[in-house]
C-alpha cells in the first residue's frame, strides 16, 4: 500500500501540477527558478473544474520553462486574501518572485497561454 506521500508525488508528476498552501508557497512560487502559474480553486468550483485540464496541458507542454501550481482557496484564506484573489478561478503567474499576469474566470488553453507566453523563457 502507497503512503499518502507517494500517492501525493505519484499524482503531482502524473499531472505536472504541484499543490502548495500558505506553508511553502513562497518557497515554491516566488521563490521558483521558473516562472510558475498558479490555479486558485476550490472543489466546489464548476468553472475552476473545466479549467483545471488547460492548466495541467499547459504545464506538460511547456515543461521546463514554467511551473504550474495549485492553491485551494479554502484550505489557504491567508495567501489568496494577501494576493488579492477575490474570484476563482483565477491564474497568477508569477516570474522572479513578482506577479507579472492575471487571469480571472475560465479560459481555454489557447487564452491562456497567449497571456502568459511573454513572460516565458524562450
Amino acid at each position: 500500500m502507497m503512503s499518502e506521500e507517494t500517492v501525493s508525488a505519484t499524482t503531482e508528476d502524473a499531472s505536472s501540477v504541484m499543490t502548495v498552501g500558505e506553508g511553502d508557497f513562497a518557497e515554491k512560487v516566488l521563490q521558483a527558478d521558473l516562472p510558475v502559474l498558479v490555479d486558485f480553486w476550490a472543489e466546489w468550483c464548476v468553472p475552476c473544474h473545466l479549467i483545471s485540464p488547460a492548466v495541467e496541458a499547459i504545464a506538460r507542454e511547456y515543461g521546463g520553462r514554467i511551473l504550474a501550481a495549485k492553491v485551494n482557496v479554502d484550505e489557504n484564506p491567508n495567501v489568496t486574501f494577501n494576493l488579492g484573489v477575490m474570484s476563482i478561478p483565477t491564474l497568477l503567474l508569477f516570474k522572479d518572485g513578482k506577479e507579472e499576469a492575471r487571469i480571472q474566470g475560465a479560459r481555454g488553453k489557447d487564452a491562456i497561454v497567449r497571456e502568459i507566453e511573454p513572460f516565458l523563457p524562450a
